[in-house]
């Protein structure tokens, strides 16, 4: 039931993320105005996440999927009236994805702590897979594809549907069966700002974790520029429709489902250390594509890449964080982890819109192809075959 909640609410999710950035095209045409939706609904993982990691340690996890969906249903309808009697601007749609992102933070932490508890390590890899699976084939594929149909119809239409996905997530969430709140020993609770530095000391110590995690942070910012640039580029510059850049956003998700079948054989014949590290230039050719082209056919390949590597780094990163982090801790390392890989997004698509306001669209895609690049040495160094054998010894004896 997990995997069904989280295709629903990745499935709205793409349809809300496509929708919100192409309604602000038809109300500005600076690169920077419109890159900030992706700031606003990125921004929360800035501000609120270690706060909310310390939340899912402490309270039911599948209770705040509830409230995440929620908030959600209430942010989409209040758009949805907006449109309707005409009087959303852009300060409205950031506020929107600003709500919209707290949700996000509070919906994809708990689902993350949930794995553990539901899960024997034995079945972990398989499991990970299935909900990267439904993240990346729902957020990033048929969501987007979707989003695009629907704006081509009316931007109204495209967010009643989230509002209607939100709801049937709704209905699935008491199927979800289990205990999903850690039992701790008696005694007084700490502080929550003690428990956020808790979190944070604990991914500092672990220096696996912490590569990945800085690793994720430049990697993401890659990731940012491109969805930041891409709704104007593709619809201003190159004349795609909206249904043509949601095609184009889906090849991303395409990428991932190829990345999900794949990453059990991958791991099987060229190891998970060289499995991870291939996202780095899968990473770099998804932003470098549109830096020297402006061929769509090869911006799509580019991002089929993308997607397939960041879906391969993705499944083996969890496993590893799920054999290395306890249950007591996984709210707030899950929180702290995803600051970094979330967290660059509300930096990166700004910068993005500055660049190419600047320099150029061409100019600033070729900053973060080679921004892509300084992750190859701090990753080889860091995680090395030793590194890697300490990892499998002890999600085999788990």
């Amino acid at each position: 039931m997990l995997v069904v909640f989280t295709a629903v609410t990745n499935l709205t999710d793409g349809v809300t993320k496509v929708a919100l950035p192409l309604v602000a095209t038809s109300l500005t045409t600076s690169p920077a105005l419109v890159s900030g939706v992706l700031l606003a609904f990125s921004l929360p993982w800035l501000l609120v996440a270690l706060h909310v990691g310390v939340l899912v340690d402490r309270a039911d996890r599948r209770r705040l999927l509830w409230l995440a969906n929620g908030i959600r249903i209430a942010a989409v309808l209040s758009l949805s009236m907006g449109l309707a009697t005409h009087v959303v601007g852009l300060p409205m749609l950031y506020g929107g994805a600003v709500v919209l992102g707290v949700a996000e933070v509070i919906a994809s932490t708990s689902g993350a702590a949930m794995v553990p508890d539901a899960v024997a390590p034995i079945h972990r890899q398989r499991v990970n897979a299935w909900v990267v699976g439904a993240e990346t084939l729902c957020n990033e594929f048929v969501g987007p594809f979707l989003g695009g149909l629907l704006v081509a119809a009316s931007a109204s239409i495209a967010l009643g549907a989230s509002t209607g996905g939100y709801l049937i997530a709704m209905a699935v969430l008491p199927l979800l069966v289990g205990r999903f709140k850690v039992v701790r020993a008696a005694g007084p609770i700490p502080s929550v700002n003690r428990q956020v530095g808790e979190g944070l000391r604990f991914l500092w110590h672990q220096r696996l974790l912490r590569l990945l995690s800085l690793s994720v942070s430049v990697l993401v910012t890659c990731w940012a520029a491109w969805l930041a640039l891409m709704p104007l580029v593709a619809t201003e510059k190159w004349g795609l429709s909206p249904t043509g850049y949601g095609a184009l956003v889906g090849a991303l998700g395409l990428g991932g489902i190829v990345g999900t079948l794949g990453v059990g054989t991958a791991n099987r014949l060229f190891g998970r250390r060289w499995v991870m590290f291939a996202n780095i230039f899968l990473t770099c050719s998804m932003v470098a594509v549109p830096a020297v082209t402006a061929n769509v056919w090869a911006a799509d390949a580019g991002a089929f890449l993308g997607g397939m590597g960041g879906t391969l780094w993705v499944v083996n990163s969890r496993g590893i964080s799920q054999m290395l982090v306890s249950a007591e801790m996984m709210g707030r390392y899950n929180s702290a982890a995803r600051l970094s890989s979330w967290g660059p997004i509300a930096l990166g698509a700004p910068l993005a819109g500055a660049l190419a306001q600047w320099l150029g669209y061409r100019l600033a895609f070729g900053v973060f192809a080679v921004a892509a690049a300084t992750v190859i040495i701090p990753f080889l160094r860091t995680f090395t075959p030793e590194v890697l054998a300490e990892v499998d010894a002890g999600m085999a004896t788990r």
